[in-house]
């Protein structure tokens, strides 16, 4: 059995804003921020991480410059924009009522005890 969970729609750009909100971060310390931060269950792969980083970056939600990355090599690192903490900030609001109504709907019913 597998202690990796399968990401659902809609939640790579939740999870992206998340570990850069956290500070900047180049495209692969974007992958290792989310595997620190959930603890290993989330394993995203490089195919999808990039063309979400894109589709942040265009929708004006991350800004990027380029820098020097800690093997001393240049790479481009993100940071959240103010449009994108508030992003950031609703999605996290959003998921949260939704989390919460699904567990209340999966929890145990009194007569199913």
């Amino acid at each position: 059995m597998t202690t990796q969970a399968q990401l659902l729609p809609g939640t790579l750009d939740l999870l992206i804003l998340r570990a850069v909100s956290l500070g900047p971060l180049h495209g692969y310390g974007v992958l290792l921020r989310i595997q620190q931060i959930s603890a290993g269950a989330l394993l995203i792969e490089q195919g999808a991480l990039y063309p979400g980083l894109f589709r942040l970056l265009r929708q004006g939600l991350l800004k990027a410059d380029w820098g020097t990355s800690e093997n001393n090599r240049r790479a481009k690192f993100y940071e959240l924009t103010a449009t994108g903490r508030r992003r950031l900030r609703e999605e996290t609001d959003s998921w949260n009522r939704l989390s919460t109504a699904i567990a209340s709907a999966l929890a145990p019913q009194p007569e199913e005890i």
